[in-house]
C-alpha cells in the first residue's frame, strides 16, 4: 500500500512550519553522487553536503544496500536489548581510534551534551563538587540543547532563554595564553573543536592543541574534541585529531558519521566511561539499529587510503581555483581550512555578505554555505568526482563574476 503523495511547495513552509529557519526558495527532491535537483527539474552541483553531513554524497549504493538492507530485519528494539549493528560499528570506531569505549546517540548536540555531562561526572566522582567547570572558545559552537549552547561561545544562540548553566568560561580560539590564565583546579573540561567550523572554519594551530593537552593533565582535567564537522574523514584523516597528533579524553562525532541518517557519537576511554555507569545517561534512539548499518557502511568505504587521500588531493584542487577566484575578483582575503571543510574569507569589501554568494551561487546551479557572515563554506561529499568539482567552480566563478559586477 502506497502513502498518497500531497503536493507541497516552498510557500507551505511558510504555513505551516516554525520559523526558526530561512530556507532557499527551490526545494531539492532527489540527489545522486554531487549532483540534486529541485522539484522543477533543475540540476544543481552540491558543495555543501548537507552541512558536512553527506560525507558520500547523495544515494551512494553502500550506504543505501546498508540501510535496505537492515530495514527489512529490524528497526528498533530500544537499549533494553543490545543489536548487531551498534556491536560492529562501535568495534569499527573503537580499532579505528584511541577509544576504548562508544556511546550513540542522535545529533552532535547529543553527543556534546553526553562529553560534557561524563566529564563532570568524571570530576565530580574523583574530586568532589566543586571541580565542574568548564572551558571553551569564543566563537565555538556545541549544539543548540540548553547546555551545549551555554558551552557554545556565541551569544546570539544562548541568549534569550533564562539563566544559562554556570560554571562556563570562554577564551579566545588559539590564543594559548588565555587558556593558561583561565584554567585552574575547579576546570572540569576544556573543549574545543580542532576545526571551528560555525566560527568559520578555523584550523587549530598545533601548538595550541599540544599546549591545552598539558595543561588538562596539569590540572587533572579532561580535554574534549568536538569533531562533529571535522570527523570521519572530513580532514583527510578519520578524526581531525590524527593530524594533529593530539589525542583527547573524549570526543564528539555526528555529521558524517551517519553519511546522512541521523546519528551521533561519544568515544572515550575505558576508564572514564566507567563513570557512566547503568542509569546515569540515556537516549531512546541511540544506537538504532538502521543508524548504526549505515554508520558501519560509511566507515568502511570513508576509512581507507584511498579514499582519506583523495580528500587531501580535492582540496588541492578547491583550494587554488578559490584562490585565483579570490584574487581576480577580489572576494577573498584567505582560503583556509583543512581537507574538504574549506573557508573563504571574505575581503573587507565585502564583509558580512556571505548570504549573497549563497544566493548568487545557487541562480547558477551551484549549493554553498556559509559560517557566519564573513565566510563561504565549502564542505562537499568526500569522493566528489573531479567533474562534479570543475562543474561546481565554473558555475561558482560565474556567481562571483555577475556578484561583483552587479
Amino acid at each position: 500500500m502506497s502513502v498518497e503523495q500531497v503536493p507541497v511547495q516552498r510557500a507551505d513552509f511558510d504555513q505551516v512550519m516554525v520559523p526558526n529557519y530561512a530556507p532557499a526558495a527551490f526545494i531539492p527532491v532527489r540527489g545522486q553522487g554531487s549532483r540534486v535537483w529541485d522539484q522543477s527539474g533543475r540540476e544543481l552541483v552540491d558543495f555543501s553536503g548537507g552541512i558536512a553531513v553527506n560525507v558520500l554524497g547523495h544515494a551512494h549504493p553502500a550506504l543505501v544496500g546498508a540501510l535496505t538492507e537492515q530495514a527489512n530485519k529490524l528497526w528498533h528494539v530500544s537499549n533494553v536489548f543490545t543489536n548487531e549493528p551498534a556491536l560492529r560499528l562501535a568495534k569499527k570506531l573503537v580499532d579505528a581510534t584511541f577509544a576504548d569505549r562508544v556511546f550513540f546517540c542522535n545529533s552532535g548536540a547529543e553527543a556534546n551534551e553526553a562529553a560534557f555531562k561524563l566529564a563532570r561526572r568524571v570530576a565530580h566522582d574523583r574530586f568532589g563538587t566543586e571541580k565542574y567547570e568548564i572551558i571553551a572558545a569564543l566563537n565555538s559552537f556545541h549544539g543548540r540543547t540548553l547546555f551545549t549552547v551555554s558551552v557554545g561561545g556565541q551569544p546570539k544562540y544562548s541568549d534569550g532563554f533564562g539563566p544559562k548553566i554556570s560554571g562556563i568560561t570562554h577564551v579566545p580560539y588559539n590564543d594559548l595564553a588565555a587558556l593558561k590564565a583561565a584554567i585552574s583546579d575547579k576546570t572540569c573540561a576544556v573543549v574545543l573543536e580542532p576545526i571551528q567550523g560555525e566560527g568559520g572554519v578555523l584550523p587549530a594551530e598545533r601548538e595550541y592543541l599540544q599546549g591545552a593537552r598539558e595543561l588538562c593533565d596539569a590540572h587533572n582535567a579532561l580535554l574534549i574534541f568536538d569533531e562533529v564537522q571535522s570527523g570521519m574523514g572530513r580532514s583527510g584523516h578519520l578524526f581531525a585529531y590524527q593530524h594533529y597528533g593530539v589525542t583527547p579524553d573524549i570526543l564528539s562525532s555526528a555529521k558524517s558519521i551517519g553519511g546522512g541518517f541521523p546519528m551521533a557519537a561519544m568515544l572515550t576511554t575505558e576508564a572514564l566511561a566507567q563513570h557512566l555507569s547503568v542509569g546515569v545517561h540515556g537516549t531512546t534512539y541511540g544506537g538504532n539499529p538502521l543508524a548504526c548499518a549505515v554508520g558501519e557502511a560509511v566507515i568502511d568505504v570513508v576509512n581507507t587510503p584511498e579514499v582519506l587521500k583523495g580528500v587531501t588531493a580535492k582540496h588541492a584542487l578547491f583550494k587554488a581555483r578559490l584562490e585565483k577566484i579570490g584574487q581576480q575578483y577580489g572576494v577573498f582575503s584567505q582560503v583556509r581550512g583543512m581537507g574538504l571543510l574549506i573557508g573563504c574569507v571574505l575581503t573587507d569589501a565585502w564583509k558580512g555578505k556571505a548570504k549573497d554568494f549563497f544566493n548568487a551561487a545557487e541562480h547558477e546551479g551551484v549549493m554553498i554555505l556559509q559560517a557566519g557572515p564573513d565566510v563561504v563554506r565549502f564542505a562537499p561529499s568526500l569522493v566528489i568526482e573531479e567533474a562534479d568539482i570543475n562543474e561546481g567552480l565554473e558555475r561558482f566563478e560565474r556567481a562571483v563574476a555577475k556578484l561583483t559586477a552587479a
